[in-house]
């Protein structure tokens, strides 16, 4: 089984295990049609009291925002938060399994800076933070899609929701909206850690709320301008806790990924469940998801463009190569590696979390 070196985070080159800072845009965008919308107009007067430079487009393009290479553009578009309207495609959902029945998105792009990001190569243009101004639409569209089964609908393949919380509010608002739906249900994860504001929103046990977490020298090393995985686990403690108990009382998982065969790799993730049981050592509703480490020609070509000096291993020599049914390539790990972990993950979830679900692993 091959194993990928990862050089050894150290105390001092690495911060500490702490919150994340909230992401302030250099810029904020706002197009003709989003200030149209009331939720615009929200999201207008969140930014406002935030002091936040707002520039109001005359038109409904995002123009400028290109650099003379790549690591330019994603430099600038980084520091931009673009409030626009969703198109008309956005409406017509698409399924996303395993991780829900439907997607939808309140925004696309991420203010983290994780070095196997998994939204390069998914989304056109600059990697601009956008929200949309025209929630409320969004979410009325959603009935049609619900079945007198549970329904299920991830809200986080696009963009980190939590992330950009403090300026839109958009996750709290699809929560409220779950919260009055009786077969539909909520699905977001995030890195980071600001949910003191999520607490005591009536959610009717209708959002599940995840948190994305990993070894430490992976989360150290490749996930920059997130909350460390200790403050992730305290976030997921606070909303699981009973609302007696000062909680939230939600529903919660863990995705752990994305989980990468390196030098010691059962050491590093045994002291991450050894981390997540001291978190939640309470009987609570929870679930974990396994995601192995894999990528595209398409998104090394856009990570190396973005991250030219990363030690990411996506040396495809020592991988094998997963093809769609579109013939679509992806590089995996071997059949070897893959049966060795998925053994060591679904060995310690069934012994440390006898309780949890364990999704799906992939």
């Amino acid at each position: 089984m091959s194993t990928v070196a990862i050089a050894p985070v150290t105390a001092s080159s690495q911060p500490v295990q702490s919150s994340a800072r909230l992401w302030m845009p250099e810029q904020v965008l706002f197009t003709p049609t989003a200030l149209e919308e009331p939720w615009g107009q929200q999201i207008l007067s969140r930014v406002q009291g935030l002091n936040l430079p707002i520039e109001k487009l005359s038109r409904n393009r995002l123009v400028g925002l290109r650099g003379d290479t790549e690591r330019e553009t994603y430099d600038i578009s980084k520091r931009t938060l673009a409030i626009v309207t969703a198109p008309p495609s956005n409406f017509k959902l698409s399924p996303i399994p395993p991780s829900a029945d439907w997607q939808f998105h309140l925004a696309e792009g991420c203010p983290a800076h994780c070095e196997y990001c998994y939204l390069a190569g998914s989304l056109q243009g600059p990697p601009v933070i956008r929200a949309y101004a025209n929630l409320p639409q969004i979410l009325a569209g959603l009935g049609t899609y619900e079945q007198s089964k549970a329904t299920s609908f991830e809200v986080s393949c696009y963009t980190d929701p939590l992330g950009i919380e403090h300026l839109t509010g958009s996750l709290a608002e699809c929560i409220r909206y779950f919260g009055t739906r009786e077969a539909g249900y909520l699905r977001w994860v995030s890195k980071f850690d600001g949910v003191d504001q999520l607490l005591d929103i009536p959610h009717s046990g209708h959002t599940r709320c995840r948190f994305s977490v990993n070894a430490a020298p992976i989360s150290k090393r490749f996930e920059g301008g997130t909350a460390a995985v200790f403050a992730r686990l305290q976030a997921s403690r606070k909303l699981a806790l009973p609302r007696s108990q000062g909680g939230g009382g939600y529903p919660v998982g863990l995705v752990i990924a994305p989980i990468m065969a390196m030098e010691d790799w059962r050491d590093h993730y045994t002291n991450l469940f050894d981390s997540i049981r001291t978190a939640l050592d309470f009987d609570c509703d929870l679930t974990f998801e396994l995601i192995t480490h894999r990528f595209t020609p398409g998104s090394k070509e856009v990570l190396m463009g973005w991250y030219p000096y990363s030690q990411l291993d996506m040396d495809e020599s020592n991988r094998s190569i997963k093809r769609n049914k579109f013939g679509g390539v992806k590089y995996v790990y071997d059949s070897d590696t893959m049966k060795s972990l998925r053994r060591f993950f679904e060995t310690e979830i069934n012994q440390r979390f006898p309780q949890a679900k364990l999704l799906y692993w992939t």
